[in-house]
């Protein structure tokens, strides 16, 4: 329980509602540089890492992985773009587009895949559609 009180007092602090391009009724989390959730979490909507992650993600939309962040969990969403650090299992829906300054150190589970140049994916990567 004492974990749920943790998550719940942050999420209070954590502006919702917003998106990246300013766009008002876009559901979404952000978990800013100085930010370090230890745990589980699961979001209705996407969510924007900057800080640091330990544990279980899995958002019905979006996550971004910033080059800031660093994450040490199993991830799961619809999209996944990591700019940042990655180390743990990585499952999207959609896509999983590991940019330039991205390293996941983990097995993939992506409907389609783009690593771009200077992108690291090191581990086994299973492609298809995943209900």
């Amino acid at each position: 329980m004492e974990n749920i009180a943790e998550v719940e007092e942050a999420a209070a602090s954590i502006p919702r509602g917003g998106h990246r391009n300013g766009a008002a009724g876009a559901k979404g989390v952000t978990l800013g540089p100085r930010d370090v959730l230890n745990g589980s979490l699961t979001i209705e909507g996407d969510l924007h890492i900057e800080g640091t992650v330990e544990g279980e993600i899995s958002a019905s939309g979006d996550v971004d992985v910033e080059a800031s962040a660093a994450v040490r969990a199993r991830v799961d969403g619809r999209n996944v773009t990591v700019r940042g650090n990655v180390s743990g299992n990585v499952t999207a829906r959609g896509r999983l587009t590991v940019a330039g300054s991205g390293v996941v150190l983990g097995d993939v589970r992506a409907a389609r895949l783009r690593v771009d140049d200077g992108g690291t994916v090191n581990g086994s990567v299973t492609m298809g559609a995943i209900e």
